[in-house]
């Protein structure tokens, strides 16, 4: 777990480990949920906080995710690939996939336009298996 110069407390500490372990971003709801449950007192604003610090010390990306019901802001380690990221439309739930077109897609951005992309990200709204049922 990088620490990037950051004075780690144990509650950002455990925000970072909460956030580098998820095999999917997590919003601030998920996150006051999954450290309550390792036993933490947290509160919003702590939660506020110390992602607005992770986030200026470069340990974690914020995603904005098509405002769903008033939220879509989510959290994950800064990237090391670039990703689709599915968000449903009917439950929230939001499912990363790897995508080899984005290479294809970057190198016709740099053939056509002369642009030089060096990271990429998409997102798409829909519904999942579960709400389409």
């Amino acid at each position: 777990m990088a620490s990037d110069g950051v004075r780690m407390t144990s509650q950002r500490r455990l925000l970072l480990a909460l956030i580098e372990g998820a095999r999917r971003p997590l919003d601030v709801r998920a996150l006051l949920e999954l450290g309550r449950r390792q036993g933490l007192a947290l509160d919003k604003a702590t939660v506020y906080r110390t992602i607005a610090l992770l986030k200026e010390h470069g340990l974690v990306d914020e995603l904005d995710l098509l405002h769903q019901k008033g939220a879509g802001h989510y959290y994950e380690p800064i990237p090391d690939k670039q990703e689709l990221h599915l968000v449903c439309l009917g439950c929230g739930r939001v499912v990363e996939m790897a995508c080899p077109h984005f290479e294809q897609v970057k190198k016709e951005v740099r053939r056509r336009q002369g642009f030089q992309v060096t990271t990429a990200r998409m997102e798409l709204g829909g519904y999942c298996r579960r709400c389409r049922r």
